[in-house]
């Protein structure tokens, strides 16, 4: 009896120790942060990868296209801006990508104007685009408004009367279309008396011209043949 009564007490020991290793005691915290940590993952997971560095080919192929698409000459700087880059690198793709154009010797070269840079037309075939232009109707700049224009040009910052006194005629109505067309700027008042203002030309004048700056001036003597196509 003695026996059997142990076996029964060992029995009862292991059924109470498979009891307590059953049982679960649950943490509602803890299955909480589980489940946030799960889906941060996911949602890490569904996030599109950031795009590694550019590579020079496809950096020039996307300035070559925010180029084309600007109204005016780009800048470097806002280039580097826009795509994110170091302003060296997209320099240094500005001239690779010139450097493409010329050497495939095409119609169109890319070239630093006004501050920017800007598709154009290549100057060899300038007459070519020339005829072209004046085949179509347009306002052209008057006899009188080229004149002033270059004294502008070429003496810059300059007065009205000094303007008249170059040209020998007065110049208000040459004067008034040529800041019509934004070709030249105000650029201050001479200290004279009177304080008259001084006039010189604008970045649009630049553009118009396809000059990089005003040392890319042409002759006095060719830049009326240049101005009829700008007109």
């Amino acid at each position: 009896m003695e026996a059997i009564s142990e076996m029964n007490e060992e029995s009862n020991v292991q059924a109470t120790d498979e009891t307590e290793s059953e049982i679960i005691i649950h943490d509602a915290d803890a299955e909480d942060r589980a489940a946030r940590a799960v889906e941060t993952d996911e949602a890490a997971d569904d996030e599109v990868a950031p795009s590694g560095p550019r590579s020079m080919a496809e950096l020039m192929s996307v300035i070559e296209a925010l180029v084309f698409v600007s109204e005016d000459p780009l800048p470097a700087k806002t280039i580097a801006e826009v795509l994110d880059e170091e302003r060296g690198y997209v320099e240094m793709a500005l001239e690779e990508l010139a450097k493409e154009f010329n050497e495939r010797n095409g119609g169109l070269l890319l070239r630093e104007v006004a501050g920017g840079w800007q598709i154009a037309t290549r100057p060899e075939y300038h007459e070519h685009v020339r005829a072209f232009l004046k085949s179509r109707p347009s306002a052209k700049l008057s006899l009188a408004a080229l004149e002033t224009l270059a004294v502008i040009a070429y003496k810059q910052p300059i007065t009205i009367p000094e303007i008249m006194e170059i040209r020998g005629v007065q110049s208000p109505s040459a004067i008034k279309t040529l800041l019509d067309k934004r070709l030249i700027v105000a650029k201050g008042r001479k200290e004279a008396i009177g304080r008259p203002m001084m006039y010189g030309t604008s970045k649009e004048f630049l553009l118009q011209f396809g000059l990089k700056d005003l040392t890319e001036l042409p002759n006095v003597e060719d830049f009326e043949d240049l101005a009829s196509g700008a007109g």
